[in-house]
C-alpha cells in the first residue's frame, strides 16, 4: 500500500502566504489602531499622512537590496532574518501619537525589514514552482496579504511563530523532486557558485549555470517597465485605501469604527478570493492552451485595473456605509485579480531573476506608498479649508479619483508592453 506524500513545494508555498498575511496584519493593524489614536489626540490630516507615510520610505530602501541579498545568499535565509527583525521592531512600536520622533524611527525600521520580503518570496516561489503552477501560487501567497489585513491580532507574536515555522520545514529546493521541470529558475539553487564548483559543472555537472546579474538590460526593459507601473498603481491605491479609508469612515461619512464592527474588513477579504480566482483562472488558461500566456496576463490585468477604477471613482458618490464597503470591495477585489497579470509577470520573463525584477517594481510600488498616502493627507487638509468636518463628497472626490486614472492608464501600458515570455536567461 502506497502513501501520497504531500509535495514540499505546496508546503513552501503555503508558509509564504502566511508570510504575507502576518505582514499586513501588521500595516492594516497599525493604520486602523494610529487612526483612532491621532484622531482622538486631535492630529491634523497632513501630520497623519507622514507617520503613515513613514513605514513606506523604508519600505522602499531594501526592495532592491533585498531582491540582490536573495539572490546571493538564498531566499530562504533572507525571508526568515526579515521576519525576525520587523517583528522585533514592532513589539517596540509605542502607540503615542505624541512621541513622533520614536514612532516615526520604529516605522521607518519596520518598513526596512519589510522591504526584503516580496523579493525573497519570489525569489523561493522561482526556484519551487513549476510554470503550469505559477499564477495560482503567487496569487495565493500575496493573497495572505489580503486576510491579513481583513484580520489583525498581536503582530510581533505571529511574526516569531512564523519564524520558527520556517526555519524549522523551509528548505533550499531539491533538483530531482521534479525532474521534468524545462523552466529556468525552477528547482535551481541560483547562488553564486565557486570556482571550483563552475569548473565541475562544465566538465557535465548538474547544478545551476552561473551568471552576472543583467541589471542594464533589466532596467531598459519596456516588459519590466509595464510591470513597474502597473506595481506602482496597484500599490497606490491599496496604500490610500489602507491607509485612508479608516479615515473617510470617520471623517467623511461620519461614522464610528468601532460600531462598524467587520464590515470594514470586508474589501480585503474580497481581495483575497478574488487574487486566489485570478490565479486559478489564469493557470487554467494556460494549461489548457485557451490563451497564451501573453494574453492571458493582459486579459486578466485588464479586466482588474480597468473595473477597479471604476468603482475606486464611485467611492464618493455613496454616501453609506454599504456603498463605500462595496465600492471598495470591488475596487480591491479586481485590482487583486489583476496581480495574476503584473504581478505573476514577474517569473514569466526572468524566472532566474524573479526576486531581483520584483525588488526593482516593488520599489515603485513602494514609491507610491510614500507618495499616495502623504499627497492624500495634504489634499485633505487644503480641502478641510472649505469643509472643515470633511463630510463633503467634493472633499474626497480627486483622493479616489487620481488611483482611478491611473489604473486605466496603467492597464494601457501593460496592453502594449507587456510580454508572457522569458526575456531574461
Amino acid at each position: 500500500m502506497t502513501t501520497m506524500k504531500f509535495p514540499k513545494r505546496y508546503l513552501v508555498v503555503i508558509l509564504t502566504f502566511i508570510s504575507t498575511s502576518v505582514c499586513y496584519i501588521e500595516r492594516v493593524g497599525f493604520s486602523i489602531a494610529y487612526t483612532v489614536a491621532a484622531d482622538a489626540a486631535g492630529v491634523n490630516q497632513s501630520s497623519k499622512g507622514t507617520i503613515l507615510s513613514t513605514f513606506y520610505y523604508g519600505y522602499a530602501c531594501s526592495q532592491v537590496p533585498g531582491g540582490w541579498a536573495a539572490q546571493k545568499i538564498g531566499g530562504r535565509k533572507v525571508l526568515l532574518l526579515s521576519f525576525v527583525l520587523w517583528s522585533s521592531t514592532c513589539a517596540l512600536i509605542p502607540l503615542d501619537p505624541n512621541r513622533v520622533f520614536v514612532m516615526v524611527i520604529a516605522r521607518l525600521l519596520v518598513g526596512v525589514a519589510q522591504g526584503f520580503i516580496f523579493p525573497s518570496i519570489h525569489t523561493v516561489l522561482a526556484q519551487w514552482v513549476p510554470p503550469h503552477e505559477r499564477s495560482r501560487s503567487v496569487s495565493l501567497t500575496t493573497s495572505g496579504m489580503y486576510l491579513g489585513a481583513a484580520v489583525f491580532l498581536a503582530e510581533a507574536a505571529l511574526g516569531a511563530m512564523w519564524s520558527l515555522l520556517w526555519f524549522k520545514y523551509a528548505s533550499d529546493p531539491p533538483r530531482s523532486e521534479h525532474p521534468k521541470a524545462t523552466a529556468a529558475g525552477f528547482g535551481e539553487s541560483m547562488l553564486p557558485i565557486k570556482g571550483s564548483q563552475k569548473l565541475k559543472l562544465e566538465n557535465g555537472g548538474s547544478s545551476v549555470r552561473t551568471a552576472k546579474i543583467p541589471w542594464k538590460k533589466i532596467l531598459l526593459s519596456l516588459p519590466v517597465w509595464a510591470i513597474v507601473v502597473n506595481n506602482f498603481t496597484f500599490h497606490y491605491a491599496l496604500y490610500v485605501l489602507m491607509n485612508w479609508l479608516p479615515t473617510y469612515f470617520e471623517l467623511g461619512l461620519q461614522l464610528s469604527l468601532q460600531e462598524m464592527g467587520s464590515s470594514k474588513m470586508l474589501p480585503y477579504l474580497n481581495m483575497f478570493i478574488f487574487s486566489n480566482i485570478g490565479g486559478v483562472v489564469a493557470d487554467h488558461l494556460v494549461t489548457k492552451r485557451i490563451l497564451s500566456v501573453t494574453r492571458t496576463r493582459k486579459l486578466l490585468n485588464t479586466i482588474g485595473f480597468i473595473v477597479a477604477s471604476l468603482a475606486l471613482m464611485a467611492i464618493p458618490i455613496f454616501r453609506t456605509s454599504g456603498g463605500a464597503v462595496l465600492c471598495s470591495s470591488v475596487a480591491l477585489g479586481f485590482l487583486a485579480l489583476g496581480r495574476a497579470g503584473f504581478a505573476v509577470n514577474h517569473m514569466d520573463i526572468a524566472p532566474r531573476y524573479a526576486g531581483i525584477v520584483m525588488g526593482v517594481s516593488n520599489t515603485a510600488g513602494t514609491l507610491a506608498g510614500i507618495i499616495g498616502v502623504d499627497l492624500t493627507g495634504k489634499l485633505l487638509e487644503a480641502a478641510r479649508t472649505v469643509d472643515s468636518s470633511l463630510s463633503s463628497a467634493e472633499s474626497w472626490r480627486v483622493v479616489f479619483f487620481i488611483p482611478g486614472l491611473l489604473c486605466i492608464f496603467s492597464s494601457l501600458v501593460f496592453l502594449l508592453f507587456s510580454t508572457g515570455e522569458r526575456i531574461f536567461d
